[in-house]
């Protein structure tokens, strides 16, 4: 079969700075490319570990998800998206500072991975760390200044936050 390639360096690069842009109608199509460069792990059997975790998490099957994920992270230690979706699995689990673990793997493989990111502002936020949660959201904007869900969650804690030092 074709030889799998892991994630084209250039070609994120180039979607990257696409994404960063202020005024970028064709957002998502953007974002979707770099999810799809950032899931080659550059061999067919990790990226079947990874597509049967991600379809376990689907069907709301989390000890499968992580019996795939820990052995996609055991056998690539140095793919990013492994990391980032082993740290989805552990969030459903409700395993924060396990999940947390994850995602600075991921952020120390990938540090422009707006998705580990926002699934950390999201930890940060759940466990009353708000300031830490809102310095991460401002980070993910300036990699990817288009998503609402990411500027609402600015305006929400920095109200809160000018709310408390009143």
């Amino acid at each position: 079969g074709p030889i799998a390639t892991g994630p084209d360096a250039e070609e994120i690069d180039r979607l990257l700075s696409e994404l960063a842009k202020p005024d970028q109608p064709g957002w998502r199509q953007i974002e979707d490319a770099i999810a799809l460069e950032w899931s080659k792990s550059g061999s067919a059997a990790m990226d079947l570990l990874l597509q049967r975790g991600r379809a376990a998490l689907e069907e709301g099957e989390v000890d499968t998800a992580l019996e795939h994920l820990r052995a996609l992270t055991d056998h690539a230690p140095d793919f990013a998206e492994g990391w980032n979706t082993r740290a989805t699995a552990y969030f459903r689990a409700e395993r924060y500072g396990l999940a947390m673990q994850d995602i600075s793997r991921a952020l120390a493989l990938e540090p422009r991975h707006f998705g580990a990111m926002i699934g950390l502002a999201t930890i940060l936020r759940e466990v009353g760390r708000e300031e830490e949660a809102l310095a991460v959201l401002r980070r993910v904007h300036e990699l990817h200044p288009h998503r609402p869900n990411v500027t609402e969650g600015i305006a929400r804690l920095s109200q809160q936050l000018d709310g408390e030092s009143l």
